[in-house]
């Protein structure tokens, strides 16, 4: 049983002659034990958020490491030739391939003489940059280059 503390009893509306003690009891507290009932109720508790990660993975996680994946088949599978479009929106041919870096022909311009153009093979001119392999974004069909121009 717990420890009794005396308090005045008192009472606004008849105010007694003398005060009187009444006891108060205080119920002592107790830890409980780690073992037991606890143990199944943490359990419960951390099923919600296992679930959460169980659907962060199927519907996040799983899906980009699969757009990776098929990214980098993509990126191992260029050739020289392919019509491409890189970071930024840039199209062009690949015209060299290296381990790590890709040359990309963006333009290609002749030279007018008078109003007429040269066929002299001097008279072009090629411009090309070099991008990491990972900027390529997509693989066109052949000839899309010509039919947008």
């Amino acid at each position: 049983m717990g420890a009794a503390i005396l308090e005045p009893l008192t009472n606004p509306v008849l105010p007694l002659p003398a005060p009187e003690l009444r006891p108060v009891l205080i119920s002592s507290a107790y830890a409980q034990s780690p073992f037991g009932a606890a143990g199944t109720e943490s359990l419960m508790s951390f099923l919600p958020i296992i679930l959460m990660f169980g659907v962060l993975y199927f519907l996040m996680i799983r899906p980009q490491m699969k757009r990776q994946k098929e990214h980098k088949q993509m990126i191992d599978a260029l050739a020289k030739g392919d019509e491409v479009i890189a970071a930024g929106g840039i199209v062009g041919k690949v015209s060299k391939l290296s381990d790590a870096y890709v040359s990309l022909e963006i333009a290609r311009s002749t030279t007018e003489r008078n109003g007429e153009r040269s066929n002299d093979r001097n008279a072009e001119h090629v411009v090309e940059i070099q991008l990491q392999r990972s900027a390529i974004q997509q693989v066109l069909p052949k000839g899309t280059i010509k039919a947008i121009q």
